[in-house]
């Protein structure tokens, strides 16, 4: 029988920066495209942009940022990216204030703060196994899913109503603060935050290296990742085309719509919620490997949605497939930071997103290229069909054998 993690007073710390953290990020994807349409009087071109640019910099620094995470001090690099993140959103309501924000000051903004949670986003999972023991891995997780979804949830309703009520570029200056509050939470963590020792701090290009073969010679690691890049790739597309399928294929209302497109987050927080008490009843493997199974079938709902009973597919849909990735970031997660060596966690981290994350854009853009030649529901079709085989390389893996993540650390 473990504590439970909420008892550990330094996680509290850490999930409360969380909180702070993940709520600020929300409301900022809001409020930084509303800055730059009524302020600035942005096309759509430009709008964008901006949003690209703001995740921009996972594919172009995420590898490196996993070495140099594991060359410094994981509490001090969320400090510092937080800090960044704070003079950064901050700086865009002073220059409004003063008259000279401009498009181009935007996009540099964009691209810079998106730099800084990377590093903050890559530190923070290395820095977990730190705070709390190997038992709790599992529980400390899911607490993370649900802040993480429960803020995706609340943090566009929330960033509307502070636009609504302080004006756009007030609103940045708010969640400018929210990371200032991360700060402070990170600093009055009390466990010890060690420096890695010299020997653990490879040239860059040899740690990059060594991070993507260490990812590709675990073998369950590797389809991991496989199954996440495909599930990734065929959500992407599936994202990208929700909006136009619910206008014009479904014929709904806007207002309509905008609940269909939160019911995801719905699935993420119950994902969350259940995560810690499924893995400890069934353990940490088997729930991962339940999740990513159970879900499946229920991609096929979606394209099925029309304006009557059966708009209940869409959100039924999103639901699982929200519960079954949150599940799955929590099994993840908690493999990683089970069977990785502590100085290359970093590395192994950044790795894992960047493969996956890349197949993001990729899965938008042929998403729109497949809708123009077949038609938007038969594209939903097809992706949504990918997303229900994307768990097909794990039978290939030792995860379906498994019951918890501890086996595979003894064999390692």
């Amino acid at each position: 029988m473990t504590t439970g993690v909420l008892r550990n007073p330094d996680f509290l710390r850490f999930l409360s920066s969380h909180l702070a953290n993940e709520l600020g990020a929300n409301i900022s994807r809001v409020a930084l495209p509303l800055v730059a349409v009524m302020v600035l009087n942005a096309s759509p071109a430009e709008v964008g942009l901006l949003a690209a640019l703001q995740t921009a910099a996972y594919l172009v620094i995420g590898l490196p940022a996993g070495v140099w995470v594991d060359r410094l001090r994981r509490r001090h690099v969320m400090m510092a990216s937080d800090l960044v993140r704070f003079v950064l959103l901050g700086s865009i309501p002073v220059a409004a204030e003063l008259g000279v924000l401009s498009i181009e000051m935007m996009f540099a903004v964009a691209l810079l703060a998106g730099t800084a949670q990377v590093f903050n986003d890559v530190a923070d999972q290395t820095y977990l196994p730190r705070l709390v023991s190997s038992r709790q891995l599992s529980d400390g997780n899911a607490k993370i899913e649900v802040v993480r979804s429960g803020s995706f949830l609340a943090g566009p309703g929330l960033g509307g109503v502070l636009v609504q009520l302080l004006g756009a570029s007030r609103t940045l200056f708010a969640t400018s603060l929210s990371a200032l509050a991360s700060v402070l939470f990170v600093k009055s963590i009390k466990t010890p935050d060690k420096p890695p020792k010299d020997a653990d701090r490879p040239p860059l290009v040899r740690g990059m290296t060594e991070g993507l073969a260490y990812l590709w010679h675990d073998r369950l690691l590797r389809m991991f990742v496989t199954s996440s890049a495909i599930g990734n790739l065929c959500v992407s597309a599936v994202v990208g085309l929700s909006v136009l399928f619910l206008a014009e294929e479904v014929k709904l209302e806007p207002g309509l719509i905008g609940l269909l497109l939160m019911s995801g987050g719905i699935g993420g927080l119950i994902g969350g919620l259940t995560g810690g008490w499924l893995s400890r009843r069934y353990g940490m493997a088997r729930m991962t490997w339940i999740a990513v199974t159970a879900g499946a079938p229920f991609c096929l709902l979606l394209p099925m949605t029309q304006a009557d009973w059966r708009i209940a597919c869409f959100a039924i849909t999103s639901i699982m497939i929200s519960w079954s990735a949150s599940m799955s970031n929590v099994g993840q997660s908690t493999y990683r930071q089970t069977v990785t060596p502590d100085h290359m966690l970093g590395r192994i981290n950044a790795s894992v997103r960047f493969v996956t994350w890349a197949t993001l854009p990729l899965g938008g853009l042929l998403g729109g290229i497949v809708a123009q030649q077949i038609g938007v529901r038969q594209t939903l079709w097809v992706f949504l069909a990918g997303r229900a085989l994307a768990f097909v390389p794990l039978l290939f893996s030792p995860l379906p054998r498994m019951r918890d993540f501890t086996e595979a650390q003894a064999r390692s």
